[in-house]
């Protein structure tokens, strides 16, 4: 027990990681995704097409895949050197804002056609419609996936671990590789449940707070 509590510092350090990769992750992906998804549903045909082909690449192919990709892409092709944090930043905001954007797509398209219709007969410009009307609707709607998509992504960060970045599973493998021992995992994974714990806390907060509205309408 001695020697774990030699590493769990160590670990420590590596779960902060996490918890900035995660936080930078959601931060900048879940604004990214709407405009991709409004792109997606745009009557632009160009338009269009290069958001549904961004979302079916990054969605098609594992995030893994995505890592290696990205890290050895910028240096050999580009000549461009990016820190490897960054690095496993930009993949995981690229592959979740596709995720996400189909997620607001879905919304979107879930509410029903007779509001659009109603918005138009008020002289509701097409902005307005979307931004007074859907939007809001759809971000109720959307807490569900969108939370699991959170919960999806504190356990994806694991996978930054294949570079050299040194979040909290690689400085698990490090500690047990020392110890020849398999308690660390134990305590990781204690960690990345208290993670999801948090995310599940918040997201009930969340929907609690959007059913008052929902309980005010019906009143």
């Amino acid at each position: 027990m001695d020697k774990v509590m030699e590493f769990i510092p160590f670990m420590l350090e590596g779960a902060v990681v996490t918890v900035e990769l995660f936080a930078l992750t959601l931060v900048i992906s879940l604004p990214l995704g709407l405009p991709i998804a409004l792109g997606s549903n745009s009557r632009i045909k160009p338009l269009s097409f290069i958001c549904k082909v961004y979302v079916w690449i990054f969605r098609g192919t594992p995030l893994l895949l995505q890592l290696f990709f990205f890290y050895f892409f910028f240096p050999l092709v580009l000549n461009i050197q990016m820190n490897a944090f960054i690095t496993v930043v930009l993949t995981y905001v690229l592959n979740y804002a596709a995720y996400f954007a189909e997620i607001y797509r879905g919304g979107i398209n879930s509410i029903d056609r007779g509001q659009y219709e109603a918005a138009h007969a008020l002289g509701l410009s097409k902005r307005q419609t979307m931004g007074d009307i859907i939007l809001p609707q759809t971000m109720k709607a959307i807490l569900p996936p969108v939370v699991n998509e959170a919960i999806t992504l504190v356990k994806d960060t694991a996978l930054a671990s294949s570079l050299p970045v040194i979040e909290l599973m690689k400085a698990t493998n490090s500690a047990v590789n020392r110890m020849t021992d398999m308690t660390p995992f134990f305590f990781a994974a204690i960690i990345y449940l208290i993670m999801t714990f948090v995310l599940t806390v918040v997201a009930g907060r969340l929907e609690k707070y959007f059913s008052r509205y929902d309980a005010k309408e019906e009143w």
